[in-house]
């Protein structure tokens, strides 16, 4: 898998273009960071101990949904 690439998000009103990066992050083997070109949107997400996938931190408000959708998206990447 690449360091980096482009992801698109499905938004409420458009889509959320932006680039997702592998980062380090503590406690967590294999994190993930979204921003959006437009820098209103922000996710950090990698899986929990159970291997689900969680939103360790990111910009308030955000759609839940965007989790499983980033998450499949590094997943296929």
């Amino acid at each position: 898998m690449e360091q980096q690439f482009e992801v698109t998000l499905s938004g409420t009103d458009s889509s959320i273009d932006g680039i997702v990066e592998a980062i380090s992050y503590p406690n967590f083997a294999n994190a993930y960071e979204f921003k959006s070109i437009d820098g209103t949107l922000h996710l950090i997400i990698a899986k929990d101990a159970d291997g689900q996938w969680i939103r360790l931190t990111g910009t308030e408000p955000y759609l839940s949904g965007w989790i499983d959708e980033l998450a499949e998206k590094v997943s296929k990447a």
